[in-house]
């Protein structure tokens, strides 16, 4: 059986990619600039996600720590767990719900290892001096965390929707999103992926098929997303209900 290639460190992983003939490289007086061509982006969603699917779980942690800059494990695994649920549908995860103070406790060990954080007294810490680190771990969660924020949001402000108007609700602005933010994929707005995170939400008792959403505990988890993007897209998501 081959062995894949593993490069021995960030150059080497740099050098490999190269040598894949998908990049371009531009050189100024600053250094160089890897740039992907726009007829290589579709092909290259391909390893996107191959990355989320690994990268989502210690991402999503970055992402929580890096808002809170410190916070306990039991208030970090209370938010891996609420949004779990949507992340494990859509990336065919495989823990279970029991599994995952376990899971965040080896990754935070891991993530202390290589100075990304601190624990102290049972909270974790952003370490300064890794924080630049810490912040692009944290975007490899960004898309997906603003996606599900529309769909919380929708479903928030407007608890009787039934699930094709939110389905579709969510893909428009999620559409809007992607114009106004310079988002380039188009996954973000793929409709199966908003059928299948809606879905979700019926199987966790966020909505059901008569509508009937629980407005207090839709709109706890769209509170912990909010905190989690960014104010500019918070504020496109919230105005797209403006006026109805």
């Amino acid at each position: 059986q081959t062995q894949p290639f593993l490069p021995p460190g960030a150059g080497e992983l740099i050098a490999h990619a190269l040598q894949m003939n998908k990049f371009e490289v531009e050189k100024d007086t600053i250094g160089d600039i890897i740039i992907l061509p726009r007829e290589q982006a579709v092909l290259m969603t391909y390893y996107r996600n191959n990355i989320a699917h690994m990268l989502i779980m210690p991402s999503l942690m970055a992402a929580i720590i890096t808002q809170h800059r410190r916070i306990s494990r039991d208030a970090l695994q209370q938010h891996v767990e609420a949004l779990y649920p949507m992340l494990k549908a859509e990336l065919f995860l495989r823990w279970e719900r029991e599994e995952l103070a376990s899971v965040i406790d080896a990754l935070a060990s891991e993530m202390q290892r290589q100075g990304l954080i601190t624990l102290q007294d049972d909270e974790l810490h952003i370490n300064p001096t890794h924080s630049r680190t810490l912040q692009l771990l944290a975007a490899g969660a960004r898309e997906t965390l603003q996606r599900y924020a529309i769909t919380f949001w929708l479903l928030s402000a407007n608890p009787s929707i039934n699930r094709s108007t939110l389905e579709k609700e969510s893909r428009t602005v999620a559409q809007r999103l992607s114009v106004l933010h310079g988002i380039n994929a188009p996954e973000f707005f793929d409709k199966a992926v908003f059928s299948s995170l809606v879905l979700t939400l019926r199987d966790e008792g966020y909505i059901s098929d008569t509508g009937d959403a629980e407005p207090a505990e839709t709109m706890k988890i769209y509170q912990m997303l909010a905190d989690l993007i960014t104010s500019d897209v918070r504020l496109t998501i919230e105005s797209a209900t403006q006026g109805e």
